[in-house]
């Protein structure tokens, strides 16, 4: 009676085997083909921009660098594929791009309604407003009047709109049929409102003619968890996606810098060694060498060298930590641990 146990066991045992193999693909299309395709959005400051070299930086940018290091060795073996909102989903789930890096805000009726997954939070983010100075507010309480420049049946718009009725603020809609036309109304002072997300805002401020002539408020009237997105059908590759930002968090969080990497290799500290790939079970569950994790810290850099250098006070946007420090210094950022 063991004996047919102990065989029916291994049968099961083998069945599962082969079943993650089998949906490992992707990872071995990436493997093949030589690089990473990466859908980014077309371009906003701190996330995903190109310079006049062909160069892109941006922390969608250093997440899909990150996940190239893990599988392929080399941060940089990525080409980067701007997308328009309303094709970044049909570009992933037709093989067009192998992941999505932080275009759409993680939403249930996202995950519900399409095959994808989304593999984490790499920006706690909500929705903000931008206004003009002319308004003379400081805070979404001294708002009294206000015209607001927004695309048709956005959700941001809903948002806004219930906000503004629920705190008995009154307001104007100037209508435009998409975001990027609601976004020259306000350059063009058609309006003195626009309300996005937040850290999308920075840069549109930054893009204005006079940048003083407006200021992001402080507050924030709805959550906008953003994070990159992968196919349903592959539960290797997502777990890949997912620990390559993971590493990065707990990087930061063991003070394991693109820096002293090579000095943290003697750290007598379990969890760096885990992290490092010198004890434990390292990359074999997901089909990586033992320093997948150490490849990204030392090619990209830990989660707040990332931050600083894309928001932070290293880059134009200046933009405050905030909900995006560690949970161990006031924010949200918080990765399961490597063991």
């Amino acid at each position: 009676m063991m004996m047919k146990n102990n065989s029916v066991l291994m049968v099961l045992l083998a069945t599962l085997v082969l079943a993650g193999t089998a949906q490992a693909y992707t990872r071995a299309e990436v493997v093949q083909r030589g690089f990473l395709r990466c859908g980014v959005s077309a371009g906003f400051p701190g996330f995903s921009s190109v310079d006049a070299h062909g160069r892109w930086a941006g922390l969608d940018v250093d997440i899909c660098r990150a996940v190239a290091a893990a599988t392929l060795g080399n941060a940089d073996k990525v080409e980067y594929l701007p997308l328009a909102d309303n094709e970044s989903f049909t570009a992933l789930l037709s093989g067009e791009v192998d992941i999505l890096s932080r275009h759409s805000t993680w939403s249930f009726a996202r995950e519900s309604s399409l095959a994808v997954h989304f593999a984490g939070i790499s920006y706690f983010d909500g929705q903000g407003l931008l206004v003009s100075k002319k308004l003379k507010a400081d805070s979404l309480s001294e708002l009294s009047k206000v015209q607001v420049c927004s695309p048709v049946d956005s959700r941001f718009a809903a948002n806004l709109l219930d906000y503004f009725e629920r705190n008995k603020i009154d307001y104007r809609i100037v209508s435009y049929d998409s975001l990027d036309l609601a976004l020259e109304g306000f350059k063009g002072e058609a309006c003195d409102t626009i309300s996005m997300q937040q850290s999308l805002l920075y840069g549109l401020r930054l893009g204005l003619a006079e940048p003083d002539s407006a200021v992001v408020l402080p507050e924030v009237i709805a959550k906008e968890p953003l994070g990159p997105v992968v196919r349903q059908d592959d539960h290797i590759w997502a777990n890949i996606v997912k620990w390559s930002l993971y590493a990065m968090v707990n990087g930061e969080e063991l003070g394991v810098t693109s820096a002293n990497i090579e000095e943290m290799k003697s750290s007598n500290i379990l969890a760096v060694k885990r992290l490092l790939g010198l004890q434990g079970a390292a990359g074999k569950g997901i089909g990586l060498p033992d320093d997948w994790a150490a490849r990204i810290i030392r090619q990209v850099g830990n989660y707040g060298e990332v931050f600083e250098r894309n928001f932070g006070s290293g880059s134009p946007l200046k933009i405050e930590r905030g909900l995006n420090n560690l949970w161990n210094n006031g924010g949200l950022q918080y990765a399961p641990p490597l063991q």
